[in-house]
């Protein structure tokens, strides 16, 4: 008789029709899965025994597809979530009755077999069927399924003799009881919360694991890991370099934005290192301040620490890139291959958040074209590694331009991994940024914005980003080999009245008169007479393309903006810088009102802006302006000169006031002098002098060198420089080594080395004074006290300063920030800025003068001065990191680095376990575990998507999904609020390194130890519903979205379309 598990019968069934009470069943099968014996549970009970051989060896400890807990097709079973009562009953009964044996690895049987002997009365079937719900006709399955059932005793005794001749065969078979009955105590026995979140981020993150796994990333036989570079560097740094690596081949580009201090640079050298091993052409694109900390590695210098790897790539400058001729260094722009690069490093890469503007009418391509164009889509291919500690600022959006870089501006670039449209996931999360930032500033927290992203841009930045902060690494690495951070000192805030004698007029009095001035100098086109108007916009506008015009008025007006603002900064910044800009402006004023009088009523033949080359000597008579010049004949004379004079007026008693300060009344510069007094005499550091003090702007560097150089080697004897990156750099110390590096070396000795490449040097310099020149890209850790003599007004920027001695490795214990800010409370500053700016928009700081354009849309979070005024509030308190702006955007909260470092950590000793681990398990625990007891009682659960057929949008966790619902069966976190829900996972589960007894025993009560999952296995099915609910409304959305998909209506089933992988249950 032929039984198929379709029309001809089902194995099952023949076998409930003919065990009888004390049986003797012999089986040989592949396997056995539990959902067998629960199906034949009545019969299989009352046996006398069983014994049961499989026909590989596939129960041994290190196997790990172990199908015991099912195999695909029993999911139904699984998602009654029965399997720990299953699984206890059936490991009972096979304690008692049951003998198992599996044959060793070199036998092959290709049959399956059921023998029943009843006392003479036998029968038996062979054939295909293994010991599974599936073999037993009970589960659906697309497999085919031919036994043949005998009863005749000559048959039946064949079988019985066969099996008994392998079954005693100590060659061919060994007994295996023991660990297949400890698979089974793996399916019920009670797991650690930790555990389950780590079985939960292993099943989810399984394709990753192999990113840090230097045997498959780095060619072995490139020498690599013998190189300086690789040795220098710290764990932490080499699992960045592999990481870089990994993304360069398969994606193209990456971008490393580890926090300040973390030493990108050495992460890049050892990139270019492997890859000029691979005999690749390398190019180091680095804004101008920073060049010859790349240069000085590619050349014949002491100072180069790393002389024996024999680096080779070519160093140019940002700007280069909007140059066609002309020497950077000693490469001839004119002549240079741009095509021929296989790497190119940007280091800085912030600065190309923004793709600036192609000015057709002199037609030249901004920086961002170049380089893109030019550069990238020709020639080789080419990979991009940036660097950058914030590549994503204060719009999410930012990311957008770099990655164009990584993909050579391909939008569909990351298809494969689950992006369909790399601006559209851009433009949704910013679409949701831009929400958030209108909340009130109690609702605009981090967390909430976590919670409303779009997941795929999460997995974009995974694709694309390394970003480490300084809390990862003390968290995840071993630090004692490298050092510690220095611990903060609670920053120091200072706010001095500008004059000693309070005869100088207040802040407030000041910024009056700055708004009443109109600046007339720096908008002649406000005075060209209207008829004339036009002329000068066809002359001056320019064409940014699709119908968008940037006008000169325009232009003219954000420059006021940004000089009143200016005004209000110098002043700021010191005394003597306001003088100085107030000289320049009275200057500016009467060299035009001379220039309108000298004209008189004189009269000119009726000229056309058009027709006039600005820069010939034909027309310099009639004309005023610098780059922007106007026909005097064109302005009205009288009017404008009114204006001017208005403001001369203004300037010259502003100045009047202002040059009665000098150094000695200078109440500022006297307080600056007795912090450093304090300092010198009271080291908290050990014979520690040294101090850096940052102002933003040159000429006040100059001012405090000027005045405080010799006042410091006379009271203390210490040395003194002053760097402002413009100009010449000055020190006391006796040197003919003045450049930035080499003064830096003198001032910073031990974190520059200088032991090793100047060791008869001793004197050093203690007093550093500088402008943003060396806010980036500086270690210069053997200082620990940091004066802003100024405060800029992005936080980020103060932060910058900060970690130029904050850093990894210090050799100071503690570290300070000394801040002087204006003389006011800080929202009458605030107020008083945004009364001054108006509605101003912001330059980029770090955009060269040509490439300028404002961008006159998205002024409102770019001008949000509350979104500054909190940021600002806390430097006053404390000192934050980078990653902690609050308000900002840290790219560090933005990806998913977090879990797969836990992960990674957890491997070295639990992956074998991972492997083994059944799945659908659960842990359980207390809602008073979790330390913030914002979390409600609910289910965690993970589920996989089994069919192929993809049609979810922007989720990129697929097939995997997690969804947190409540005790009353609502759904708290949907599958695309997978960051957050993995968040609470962490917080709740990590430390949890045992099954949490109470817990359990509360759970066992609920459930009648297990026999009653009703409750559980609804919330699954809510959850799931959950799931395709979402999936048939993001494809509705994608209906009437640019690039969408269609939905397909017999994508998905229900249930039994997913398999559970893990639940966590809090009480």
């Amino acid at each position: 008789m032929i039984i198929d598990n379709k029309k001809n019968g089902k194995v099952g069934d023949v076998l409930k029709q003919n065990i009888k009470k004390n049986s003797k069943l012999s089986i040989l099968s592949a396997y056995f899965t539990i959902y067998a014996f629960a199906e034949l549970k009545k019969e299989l009970t009352r046996i006398k025994e069983l014994r049961l051989l499989f026909t590989a060896p596939i129960y041994q400890k290190n196997y790990v597809d172990n199908p015991l807990s099912g195999e695909s097709e029993e999911i139904k079973f699984k998602n009654s979530l029965q399997q720990v009562q299953i699984a206890r009953e059936c490991a009972s009964w096979i304690r008692d009755k049951v003998k198992i044996r599996e044959v060793k690895t070199q036998v092959v049987i290709p049959f399956n077999l059921y023998h029943i002997d009843n006392a003479g009365n036998n029968i038996a079937i062979q054939g295909s069927s293994n010991f599974s719900s599936v073999g037993l006709g009970y589960t659906n399955s697309d497999s085919f399924h031919m036994n043949t059932f005998v009863k005749d005793s000559e048959t039946t005794q064949g079988f019985a003799s066969t099996f008994d001749e392998i079954w005693n065969n100590k060659s061919m078979v060994q007994d295996i009881k023991d660990n297949f009955l400890s698979s089974i105590e793996e399916i019920y026995s009670d797991k650690s919360p930790e555990f389950i979140y780590f079985l939960t981020l292993y099943n989810i993150f399984k394709e990753f694991i192999g990113e840090l796994d230097e045997e498959k990333i780095i060619r072995t036989k490139t020498g690599f890991k013998d190189t300086l570079v690789w040795n220098k560097l710290y764990n932490f740094q080499r699992d960045g370099v592999l990481g870089a690596i990994d993304k360069l081949e398969k994606y193209n580009g990456c971008i490393i934005a580890d926090s300040v201090g973390l030493g990108k640079t050495y992460e890049a050298l050892a990139v270019i290192k492997y890859y000029e091993l691979r005999n690749d052409r390398v190019l180091v694109l680095a804004p101008k301040k920073l060049r010859e900390n790349w240069s000085i590695y590619t050349v014949n210098d002491k100072r180069n620490i790393l002389a024996a790897d024999r680096f080779n790539y070519d160093v140019l400058n940002h700007t280069d890139l909007t140059r066609e001729k002309g020497m950077s260094g000693e490469i001839n722009l004119a002549t240079l291959n741009w095509e021929n690069y296989d790497l190119i490093v940007i280091d800085e890469s912030h600065n190309f958040r923004n793709s600036g503007t192609t000015n057709k009418k002199k037609k030249t391509k901004s920086r961002y074209a170049r380089l893109l164009e030019d550069v990238l889509k020709k020639g080789v291919k080419t990979k991009v590694l940036m660097l950058s500690a914030t590549p994503v600022n204060n719009k999410l959006n930012d990311l957008k331009n770099q990655v164009a870089f990584i993909t050579e501006a391909n939008d569909n670039a990351f298809n494969d991994q689950g992006i369909k449209s790399i601006e559209q996931t851009l433009r949704k999360s910013q679409n949701k940024f831009n929400n958030w930032m209108k909340l009130n500033e109690k609702e605009r927290t981090t967390a909430k914005l976590l919670d409303s992203l779009n997941f795929d841009y999460f997995k974009l930045l995974d694709l694309v980003t390394i970003a480490r902060s300084r809390k990862h690494i003390e968290k995840y690495y071993d630090t004692t080999d490298i050092g510690k951070f220095p611990q903060r000192n609670k920053p120091i805030t200072l706010k001095p009245d500008i004059d000693t004698k309070n005869s100088f007029p207040p802040l407030s009095e000041i910024n009056k008169t700055i708004r009443r001035m109109t600046l007339s100098a720096y908008s002649p086109l406000k005075y060209v007479y209207p008829h004339k108007q036009e002329e000068y916009s066809k002359k001056y506008d320019i064409d940014l393309g699709n119908g968008r015009v940037f006008k000169q008025a325009d232009r003219e007006n954000s420059l006021i903006h940004l000089m009143r603002v200016n005004l209000l900064k110098r002043m700021e910044s010191s005394i003597n810088s306001f003088a100085l800009t107030l000289k320049k402006l009275i200057n500016t004023n009467q060299n035009i009102i001379d220039l309108i009088d000298s004209h008189g009523d004189s009269t000119y033949e009726e000229t056309n802006i058009i027709d006039v080359d600005i820069d010939s000597d034909e027309y310099a008579s009639q004309l005023i302006g610098n780059k922007v010049k106007v026909l005097i004949s064109d302005v009205d004379k009288i009017r404008w000169k009114q204006d001017l004079q208005s403001d001369l007026d203004k300037l010259e008693t502003l100045l009047s006031d202002a040059v009665e300060v000098d150094s000695q009344r200078d109440n500022k510069l006297k307080i600056l002098k007795e912090k450093i007094t304090d300092k010198i005499n009271n080291p908290f550091n050990k014979n520690n002098k040294k101090v850096i003090i940052f102002t933003a702007f040159s000429d006040t560097a100059e001012y405090l060198y000027q005045h405080i150089n010799q006042w410091a080697k006379r009271e203390f004897g210490v040395e003194s420089c002053l760097i402002t990156g413009s100009g010449t750099n000055k020190t006391t110390l006796q040197t003919k080594q003045k450049d930035l590096n080499s003064l830096l070396t003198n001032f910073s000795p031990i974190s520059k080395s200088r032991d090793k490449t100047d060791p008869d040097t001793s004197t050093e310099i203690d007093i550093l004074i500088a402008t943003d020149c060396i806010s980036e890209g500086q270690n210069l850790q053997d200082c620990d006290y940091l004066v802003n003599y100024d405060i800029h007004w992005n936080p980020v920027r103060i932060i910058q300063r900060f970690g130029r001695i904050d850093r990894l490795g210090s050799k100071n214990d503690t570290i300070q920030l000394v801040n002087f800010w204006a003389n006011m409370e800080l929202d009458e500053y605030i107020n008083l800025e945004s009364r001054v700016s108006g509605r101003m928009v912001l330059l980029d700081v770090s955009a060269t003068g040509e490439e300028n354009i404002i961008d006159t849309n998205n002024t409102s979070d770019i001008n949000d001065l509350s979104y500054r005024a909190k940021q600002l509030k806390e430097l006053q308190e404390t000192v934050i990191d980078l990653d902690d702006v609050s308000g900002g955007i840290s790219i560090t909260d933005l990806t998913l680095n977090d879990f797969k470092m836990d992960l990674m950590a957890y491997l070295k000793t639990g992956e074998e376990k991972l492997k083994r681990s059944p799945l659908g398990v659960h842990s359980v625990l207390l809602n008073q575990d979790n330390p913030n007891g914002t979390i409600g009682t609910g289910t965690i659960f993970c589920v996989r998507l089994l069919k192929n057929e993809v049609h979810t949008d922007n989720y990129s966790l697929e097939p995997y999904y997690l969804v947190y619902i409540d005790n009353n069966n609502e759904i708290k976190l949907g599958f695309t609020s997978a960051k957050t829900i993995l968040d609470i996972y962490k917080n709740l589960c990590m430390g949890e390194e045992s099954a949490i007894r109470e817990a359990v025993k509360l759970f066992e009560e609920e459930t009648e130890n297990y026999s009653n999952m009703s409750h559980y296995t609804t919330q699954l099915k809510t959850a799931v519903e959950s799931i395709l609910g979402k999936k048939e409304e993001s494809g509705m959305d994608s209906l009437f979205s640019r690039g969408g998909t269609t939905i397909s209506s017999d994508s998905f089933s229900g249930l039994e379309d997913f398999e559970l992988i893990s639940y966590l249950v809090i009480k």
